[in-house]
């Protein structure tokens, strides 16, 4: 995400799934591949069993509920559905009235403090009001990127843009100044920073990606965002390495419209170097994925947020020779952004994510949450939306939380 968001909405048909299903490497949803919107479903690459695989393993009951089997099974079991959909659910609220109107009425995952937000609501007493309503931990999130995306400065958090910070400063002060700014951010609740971005980029400063990218040379990305990420981590702040498979030699800006990246053959050579080895050892660290169109990886106009495919290439860490990643994937925001906004309507967005195989779903607004989670009920009553794919989300994002240890 950055500075500038759009809303402009064209309703379009919504598209069905296919009778023919295909499951998901180590998701175990069930549901056209969401990379074709009229074709059978097709894949890049061959999938192969993630370690997810285990903690998704799911049994029908005599009701026909899917029953979690593995990690976490016990903790999702006594979760009701909508409970189990909010979990992938985290949006951005005004203020503390907002946020406390959200989370009385539904069991969302989180909330994001955005540049909109009345920061009031990071003050002890006003947060707590807010957290008290949830029977989970929630996800408090922020873009504090550094630089012009910095959604804390008002309140004295903040550090230069990541280009900045490459230029004058050592991998290892990079990660003493993240730790010293998610040590801030904790004091103030929050848990979640959706940074840093590990896109490979040689545009100007001011453009999309520009001065948010630590470099055009994929080394020195690695090295500086995977600083970053530790040193937020030590802190108590989850890192979220952004926005795979790489937007920095995209077309275009994805707040404005569609996006097509160069073939995923050469994002191999540059775009995707970073996450081998950001994702070997990642901790906590989750992974944003783009609203990018990639050649030889997504089918026709579907975002890599949105496309099987692109996920199933995180997921495996195949073909682009990675390591398998089993952490939690959120979407870039969905409703601010016209790559998505153009051509589906929210509820359409949310549900082509988690049935692509994502985690967490990310916007703006609190508005249509209670739209948004009749639709997910619905996609998993109609077969849509696999359960035993929910689950597998809800441990990992469990997980993510500390309220699992498995």
């Amino acid at each position: 995400m950055g500075s500038t968001r759009r809303r402009r909405f064209r309703h379009v048909r919504d598209l069905m799934c296919l009778a023919a299903a295909v499951c998901v490497a180590g998701v175990g949803v069930v549901a056209c591949d969401t990379d074709s919107s009229s074709a059978a479903p097709t894949s890049s690459s061959t999938a192969s069993p993630s370690p997810s695989a285990s903690s998704s393993s799911a049994s029908p009951s005599a009701s026909g509920a899917v029953q979690p089997t593995g990690c976490g099974a016990e903790t999702v079991a006594k979760m009701s559905l909508r409970q189990k959909l909010g979990q992938s659910i985290v949006v951005g609220v005004t203020g503390t009235d907002d946020a406390y109107s959200l989370v009385s009425r539904e069991p969302v995952g989180g909330i994001f403090i955005g540049s909109w937000t009345d920061k009031s609501i990071l003050n002890g007493a006003n947060l707590a009001r807010v957290t008290g309503k949830s029977t989970i931990p929630l996800m408090i999130s922020v873009d504090q990127e550094g630089g012009r995306v910095s959604r804390l400065a008002s309140l004295g958090i903040d550090n230069p843009s990541a280009r900045e910070m490459a230029r004058t400063d050592t991998p290892e002060q990079v990660r003493a100044l993240a730790a010293n700014l998610g040590r801030q951010m904790r004091a103030k609740g929050i848990t979640v920073d959706y940074a840093p971005v590990a896109d490979v980029s040689d545009e100007s400063d001011d453009e999309v990606i520009g001065d948010r990218s630590f470099s055009n040379d994929p080394e020195t990305v690695t090295r500086y965002a995977q600083a970053f990420a530790q040193g937020l981590e030590s802190a108590g702040v989850m890192p979220v390495f952004k926005h795979f498979p790489g937007h920095g030699h995209g077309s275009g800006d994805s707040h404005l419209g569609v996006v097509r990246t160069p073939p995923l053959a050469q994002l191999e050579q540059s775009d995707l170097v970073p996450y081998r080895t950001l994702l070997k050892n990642p901790g906590n660290a989750a992974v944003m994925v783009g609203h990018l169109i990639v050649p030889g990886l997504t089918v026709g106009d579907t975002p890599a947020s949105l496309s099987a495919n692109a996920i199933r290439m995180l997921r495996t860490g195949q073909p682009y020779g990675g390591p398998a990643f089993d952490g939690v994937v959120f979407s870039d925001d969905l409703s601010g952004m016209g790559a998505i906004t153009q051509r589906y309507p929210l509820p359409q967005a949310v549900q082509r994510f988690l049935v692509a195989g994502g985690d967490i779903a990310l916007w703006i607004t609190t508005d249509k949450v209670t739209a948004v989670l009749d639709s997910l009920e619905a996609a998993v009553h109609a077969g849509r939306l696999s359960e035993a794919g929910v689950n597998a989300s809800v441990v990992r994002i469990l997980r993510a939380k500390g309220q699992l240890r498995c």
